[in-house]
């Protein structure tokens, strides 16, 4: 299975497990990957969610097979269904009914930096590296990208990677404000869960996250807003890449 689901106490530990890509997300394994967002939501005994990449690698992104397929047939109905519902998992991240830290070990590049940026927090690791990617090969940002960059690591941060591929990795990724902390590799995990089961009344830490995301939307671009005001954008990118 790509995706899996455990419980460590009240936290939901959510893994995708595809390291021979380096956990790249297909179209199955994003599916997957909303089931196990949605099955941990839906769970009453849940407080907190910790999603992580296994082998060390968070996510290196779409897959290249489906990025492949979707610069030489953009219009095919199963290569949009695929993208959509990688965009979907981000939405679904975002607005998860607990809060939610990111486990952030060796690369987290592109559409896993969109995961990334998806949860609440963020604990890296020292020789993490985060890069978005997205211009490298020849596509417009999508996902939320901009927005929910910006909104953690001001603009100039977000044209500086986004636009001008600069990665950041060590202590830089808290200077930003992209993470929380930063930890040594081996420490990361640990330190993500721990921080998840310091809520353990389930009832009133949804209550809580509830109130700060409605809060936040007040000063923030929706999580679902912000990735269609790209997804035109990004699709558009995709036909100009088949171009000679």
């Amino acid at each position: 299975m790509p995706i899996r689901l455990e419980r460590i106490g009240s936290v939901a530990v959510i893994t995708i497990d595809e390291p021979a890509t380096r956990n790249a997300l297909t179209g199955v394994s994003a599916r997957e990957l909303l089931g196990c967002l949605q099955q941990a939501g839906d769970d009453q005994t849940v407080a907190a969610a910790v999603l992580r990449g296994a082998e060390g690698h968070f996510c290196s992104g779409a897959d290249r097979a489906l990025l492949a397929a979707a610069t030489q047939r953009p219009w095919d109905p199963e290569v949009i269904a695929d993208l959509e519902t990688i965009y979907e998992s981000f939405i679904r991240l975002a607005s998860m009914p607990v809060p939610t830290v990111a486990a952030i070990r060796g690369a987290a590049v592109g559409a896993g930096v969109n995961l990334a940026l998806a949860a609440d927090v963020r604990i890296a690791a020292k020789d993490a590296r985060v890069l978005s990617g997205f211009l490298r090969i020849g596509l417009h940002p999508g996902g939320g990208h901009f927005s929910m960059l910006d909104r953690l690591c001001g603009p100039q941060a977000t044209v500086a990677m986004a636009l001008l591929g600069e990665e950041i990795s060590g202590d830089r990724l808290a200077q930003l404000g992209f993470a929380w902390e930063v930890v040594a590799d081996a420490e990361v995990e640990a330190r993500a869960v721990e921080l998840a089961s310091r809520l353990t009344d389930a009832a009133l830490a949804r209550d809580a996250i509830a109130t700060f995301r409605a809060q936040a939307q007040s000063r923030q671009l929706p999580a679902a807003a912000a990735v269609r005001a790209e997804q035109a954008a990004q699709l558009v990118s995709f036909a100009r890449a088949t171009q000679p």
